[in-house]
């Protein structure tokens, strides 16, 4: 169990002091929720609670009474059973509205920022920022796919055998070339030399402290994935058919609750990790061009950054994963841009959602390739992670961030920007000391 009480994700008395801007931020975020009957049964919580505490009190008063004098009156026997019997039942009344209430509660979403745009779909996201040319060929681009089976590369049907459709085998140079990619995010993000100049580019007010590479479990129990606010159990992930477990769908859900019911010395902060794992998500609902190649599969590799914070440095934070994931597109030479994402897009915890979309030649088009999330105190509120003030001993929520430092769709990128003519694909020049000098594959 993870030993709380109220296992709600948003601030109850931020939502009693603003129920309407809850109520249209939530709507905002295309959140159903129905505040007027959560204040109502809140209100009925709180009077029960007082009932309950005040009739203990009593309970222990009598008791006290009773070892007092050795041994209990028939009268005091009596009381005392009355006293059980309307425990009981406020007890049982107050379970029963608790329940109602966290029900609602759990449904509401995290609060996005002031700068979040508006908007009912990712058709209303912001393009904040475009980098890099596109590649002009002289010769019709090939899709990722075409050349990666020309290859010897990518191998769906064997794979499809095996497991089903949606997974693959990757191989040859195009495996090592995925190694290249982790171990150059890795060398970077666990440089502090690169961290501190990233800060000082960005004019951010932060500490240098690098990221610590993790290779976290690729499971969580349930109620731990619940509290991150990110199990979606018709679209996202599986679960064990013999346990409770759930196959991660990114680093960040076993990453977030490392510090469950455990209070940080504010001295330790931030503690930012850098997680690998191979990620499994149900992929419901793609279609089309997504299903060429390995652009959407039910398992892929990835790596994520993760960090705890105290609150005046979360948006520093967020910034500076974004400029990160921007530093390190940069190096590769990919054309990207950055996609501030409106209400509907950014999702439930999250309070602010930045995406990094790279060029993609046969597709004509920007595709996804990192997301940025600010989250607050939204997941450390439910995993009771806490920090505590080296000013006066006071103990505060933490704040979490998460984001993509570089996954599989960027090898994509790689092969369909630097082909050749002859079906070749020009290595970055930063990845070939990791591939023992190549520059094509």
């Amino acid at each position: 169990m993870l030993g709380y009480t109220i296992n709600t994700m948003l601030d109850i008395q931020y939502i009693r002091d603003n129920p309407d801007l809850v109520k249209q931020k939530s709507e905002q975020k295309g959140y159903s929720v129905d505040i007027d009957n959560l204040l109502y049964l809140d209100k009925q919580h709180r009077q029960l609670q007082s009932e309950i505490d005040t009739i203990r009190a009593r309970r222990n008063e009598h008791a006290e009474t009773i070892k007092r004098q050795g041994k209990p009156t028939p009268e005091q026997i009596e009381i005392g059973s009355q006293i059980k019997s309307e425990l009981s039942d406020l007890e049982s009344k107050f379970d029963e509205i608790d329940k109602k209430r966290l029900q609602i509660l759990k449904s509401i979403p995290n609060m996005p920022l002031d700068d979040v745009p508006v908007g009912a779909s990712e058709d209303e996201n912001v393009i904040t920022k475009t980098v890099g040319d596109k590649p002009d060929f002289e010769f019709k681009p090939k899709n990722h796919s075409e050349i990666a089976i020309a290859k010897g590369w990518l191998d769906k049907e064997r794979a499809a055998k095996v497991a089903g459709s949606r997974f693959a085998y990757l191989k040859g140079d195009l495996v090592i070339l995925d190694w290249a990619l982790n171990m150059f995010a890795l060398s970077r993000l666990t440089d502090q030399d690169f961290i501190s100049k990233i800060i000082s580019e960005n004019d951010l007010q932060l500490d240098t402290k690098p990221f610590v590479a993790v290779q976290p479990p690729a499971v969580a129990k349930t109620e731990v994935y619940e509290a991150t606010g990110r199990l979606d159990k018709e679209q996202q992930t599986y679960k064990l058919a013999d346990d409770d477990l759930w196959l991660n769908a990114s680093a960040e859900h076993v990453l977030a609750p490392m510090y469950l019911n455990e209070i940080i010395d504010e001295e330790k902060l931030p503690i930012r990790y850098v997680g690998y794992t191979t990620a499994f998500r149900r992929e419901a609902g793609t279609y089309g061009k997504d299903m060429e190649g390995f652009l959407r599969m039910h398992q892929f590799n990835k790596l994520e950054m993760e960090s705890f914070t105290t609150p005046e440095s979360s948006l520093n934070e967020h910034f500076l994963m974004i400029a990160i994931q921007e530093s390190l597109m940069q190096e590769l030479g990919l054309p990207y841009q950055v996609v501030t994402k409106c209400t509907a897009d950014i999702g439930g915890p999250n309070a602010r959602g930045v995406d990094i979309d790279v060029w993609l030649p046969s597709q004509g088009k920007y595709r996804e390739t990192h997301t940025a999330d600010l989250i607050t105190d939204y997941q450390a509120r439910r995993m009771n992670t806490k920090y505590r003030r080296h000013q006066d001993g006071s103990t505060a929520l933490v704040h979490n961030n998460d984001a993509t430092a570089l996954s599989q769709r960027p090898l994509i990128a790689i092969i369909e920007n630097f082909q050749t003519e002859q079906g070749d694909v020009v290595i970055p020049e930063i990845l070939r000391s990791y591939m023992n000098g190549k520059d094509r594959i």
